[in-house]
């Protein structure tokens, strides 16, 4: 069985070096079959160089495309490193590589997908925001595939060459909760299994601004919703403007028996009827969508 350890990397030289060490020592300990594969994501500091002097394997981006571009970039490269396995992990020590036999164990097991929750393992330290948007992932990813995911975000993950062959991760934003999404209804074993998830040393990239990691995060959960289950989303939408329709409608009829008549109020009478339209619409347009995702 070939393992391929990848590895996205965007400006972490300080901490990728021990990082490739300690996966070197877990995977010949184990007399594990594999390649670490590192993809620098257009860094700016010498990560390519740390990586190749630890014996990795290089493929750098032009420039920075973001998490999700390194992660399909790293599903090309391992298959055509003929992966059989593929454990990504990260690359600023938060995830350790002692626990990659963890994950590999249940693949040997005959599981497909095997995720590292850092819910049901051990925290030392994630900031409140951060906490509570992978919380509020995971809950949408689980309502979606009516399944008990505790940790959709996770960065650390096994996967068989079959899972990386068969579904095509097509979004630039919410992959990891994607390729959870597609593997299960593509039918595939998961299982998550505990990991311990260290204190980052240094400033995190992604939460340098809790504000704007909490928009991002909120309208990442949309698109899940609207690609994932695009009735509710846009019958929920549609709903909302049609039910707006219609206490404009019933305020016009109390005009119309009460008062002075609809006669003076032709320009909101139209407009009632447009939101009315509107509305019923987007609710046709959600059962469309969710016959064409059937």
């Amino acid at each position: 069985m070939r393992i391929i350890v990848t590895i996205p990397a965007y400006n972490e030289e300080k901490t990728l070096g021990e990082v490739i060490k300690k996966i070197h020592e877990v995977m010949k300990s184990n007399r594990y079959n594999y390649t670490i594969l590192v993809v620098d994501d257009g860094s700016r500091d010498n990560t390519a160089k740390a990586a190749k002097r630890e014996g990795a394997v290089v493929y750098s981006h032009p420039k920075n495309y973001g998490l999700a571009e390194a992660f399909k970039t790293e599903l090309k490269k391992a298959l055509e490193l003929k992966a059989d396995v593929i454990v990504h992990i990260d690359a600023d020590e938060q995830y350790r590589p002692e626990e990659i036999p963890k994950l590999v164990r249940e693949i040997k097991n005959g599981y497909d997908l095997v995720l590292g929750s850092r819910f049901k393992g051990k925290i030392e330290s994630m900031p409140l925001i951060k906490r509570l948007g992978n919380k509020a992932f995971s809950e949408v990813v689980s309502g979606i595939v009516s399944m008990d995911i505790s940790d959709a975000q996770t960065g650390f993950r096994a996967f068989t060459k079959e899972v990386a062959e068969k579904i095509n991760i097509i979004s630039d934003h919410t992959y990891t909760q994607e390729q959870i999404i597609k593997a299960i209804r593509q039918k595939f074993r998961i299982k998550e299994v505990p990991i311990y998830f260290g204190k980052r040393d240094g400033k995190s990239r992604l939460i340098s601004n809790p504000f704007s990691y909490a928009v991002r995060a909120g309208i990442n959960i949309t698109r899940i919703y609207r690609d994932y289950q695009p009735l509710k989303f846009f019958g929920m939408v549609g709903f909302w403007i049609f039910f707006i329709g219609f206490i404009l409608g019933w305020y016009l009829i109390y005009v119309q028996i009460f008062a002075e008549g609809v006669n003076r109020h032709l320009g909101l009478m139209m407009l009632d009827i447009l939101i009315l339209s509107i509305g019923l619409q987007i609710i046709i347009f959600g059962f469309i969508a969710d016959m064409l995702k059937k």
